[in-house]
């Protein structure tokens, strides 16, 4: 956790998602509580304006009766927890080695130019934070990043820095591939089982 962070003295759930955090908690039997920490963290670090303060970690581990320190090493292990606070686009660059090997470094090098911030930055408007992060588990679309809960895949530099322009503009860019692929299809199309398809099997 940062301690150059400017921590608040105490965290508690919304009445709503006071609520929604029970729910989740009744999911799990008796004794298997704890297995409620990380949808718990993340109800939190979004109502906490996207970052997860000590006191949080604190107040889930007394609503599951653990040590706080079990809720710590939790967040602290995941990078899809912020331990500090980030820019309204939590920009996340993945650099594990499927995108590594589809072009990955030089998106994270057009983000840095775009924004004009390096890994673990946030723009003087605190409008983005750029992250480089291991596999966020879009293999097959490599290379891709995520921003929000959003995944911007298969793309390329000029992909890249349109997607970054339209957020700094106020705009929505589509998410998913950014190519011609459909989902996680192969690029150009389906390549097995037409003639199955074809016949209705």
């Amino acid at each position: 956790m940062s301690d150059d962070v400017q921590q608040p003295e105490s965290f508690a759930f919304t009445p709503k998602n006071q609520e929604e955090a029970e729910k989740i908690i009744a999911k799990y039997p008796d004794g298997f509580q704890a297995s409620a920490t990380m949808p718990l963290l993340d109800l939190a670090q979004r109502q906490h304006d996207n970052w997860v303060p000590r006191a949080a970690m604190d107040h889930i581990a007394n609503m599951l009766e653990m040590p706080a320190i079990r809720v710590y090493e939790v967040a602290t292990f995941y990078s899809m927890f912020n331990m500090k606070p980030v820019g309204k686009h939590h920009v996340q660059v993945c650099t594990n080695l499927p995108c590594m090997l589809r072009g990955s470094t030089s998106i994270f090098e057009t983000c840095k130019r775009v924004l004009g911030v390096g890994d673990g930055q946030t723009t003087e408007d605190w409008l983005f934070t750029l992250q480089h992060v291991e596999c966020l588990g879009a293999c097959v679309n490599a290379p891709m990043i995520q921003i929000g809960d959003d995944f911007y895949e298969d793309l390329d530099e000029a992909s890249t820095e349109e997607i970054l322009n339209v957020l700094r503009a106020g705009g929505t860019p589509k998410p998913g591939p950014q190519n011609d692929r459909h989902g996680s299809e192969p690029q150009g199309g389906l390549t097995s089982l037409k003639d199955f398809a074809k016949e209705g099997l």
